[in-house]
């Protein structure tokens, strides 16, 4: 009779052990998750917009970058600013405040992904930066230093032949 009411108690303890993990593990799922929406999106989703998480894309607009320490305010733009659809594209403000400065490719014309809350006073409110140069990733032009066509890379520096 004891063995029974200890083996009981141990599954009593196990099951509310299970039930609690798996309550803390699908609880925090839910505050975890986080939307990834374009500028052009964020208008269409109304008041869910102030309501979620949100991972915002775009391109940092030219000259609207004001930073003091880690704290970042700029203006993301759907469109490249060398692109013609730039000067009609949707923009969104955008604060950051975090702990560590934004990485050293954020910068005008990067690509940007803020995460954050958009607030109702239409500011996008970020925790998180991340960024990415686009100039970085771009083809080099003829004539730029560093910058070889194909041609001349594979083209053996000198030629040597074989004499007796």
């Amino acid at each position: 009779m004891a063995k029974s009411k200890t083996t009981i108690r141990v599954g009593i303890a196990v099951v509310v052990i299970v039930g609690t993990v798996a309550w803390l593990a699908l609880s925090s799922v839910g505050s975890n998750k986080s939307y990834y929406v374009t500028i052009a999106e964020l208008g269409g989703l109304g008041d869910k917009a102030y309501h979620s998480q949100l991972r915002l894309e775009g391109f940092v607009k030219p000259g609207s970058i004001q930073q003091n320490g880690t704290h970042v305010e700029f203006v993301l733009n759907e469109f490249e600013s060398h692109t013609a659809n730039a000067g009609q594209g949707r923009t969104v403000r955008v604060e950051y405040k975090g702990s560590e400065p934004p990485p050293d490719t954020f910068k005008d014309d990067a690509q940007a992904l803020a995460q954050g809350t958009y607030g109702k006073d239409g500011v996008f409110h970020a925790s998180t930066l991340q960024a990415k140069c686009a100039s970085k990733y771009a083809p080099a032009q003829a004539g730029e230093a560093g910058g070889k066509s194909a041609a001349s890379a594979a083209a053996p520096a000198t030629t040597q032949t074989a004499s007796n």
